[in-house]
């Protein structure tokens, strides 16, 4: 005894080429908005460009950061670059050493919190995305550590899990 499939009436009212579509266009459809909101996945990460004892500095910073950040692994851009650190965090924490003094220094957001971490001032700036740009002050270079939001339970934890090795390689 075969059984009869039995097809809602809300389908049965559409002819039949409608019908015979729904299925593939939904699928499609569903394919593409999973595919769109895929974000890339290795953003571009501009590369400051130090001169001088700065980039010395920097490069010997590269050499002593850790190959992983508070339980997540190191995943550095290509081209890799001895100015900039990168830990898979999802979304990624970002180190940039060399960067320009932030101009926001001069403005507004000079009052902005500067929490210090055993005796190294990082400036702090709450982004549009959440994250929060930490830069070390008072130093012979900048650096800059970008705390994404909700990885971490305060988005100072990477910039102080970090200080021992900015203070130890760029002098104040």
């Amino acid at each position: 005894m075969a059984r009869e499939l039995r097809v809602p009436k809300a389908l049965t009212a559409l002819p039949a080429p409608v019908r015979w579509l729904a299925l593939p266009v939904a699928l499609t459809c569903t394919v593409v908005a999973l595919v769109g909101s895929w974000g890339p996945a290795d953003r571009a990460v501009e590369v400051p460009d130090p001169t001088g004892r700065a980039a010395g500095y920097c490069r010997a910073l590269a050499a002593a950061l850790p190959k992983e950040l508070l339980g997540h692994a190191r995943k550095d851009p290509s081209p890799a670059s001895p100015y900039v650190a990168v830990w898979d965090s999802s979304p990624r924490t970002v180190l940039r050493c060399g960067v320009d003094r932030p101009e926001e220094l001069d403005g507004p957001h000079a009052k902005d919190l500067s929490p210090t971490v055993d005796d190294l001032t990082w400036w702090s700036q709450k982004l549009d995305d959440g994250s929060y740009r930490l830069v070390a002050t008072m130093r012979a270079a900048y650096v800059e550590v970008i705390s994404p939001p909700g990885v971490y339970s305060s988005p100072l934890d990477p910039a102080a899990a970090l200080t021992p090795l900015v203070k130890a390689n760029i002098p104040g």
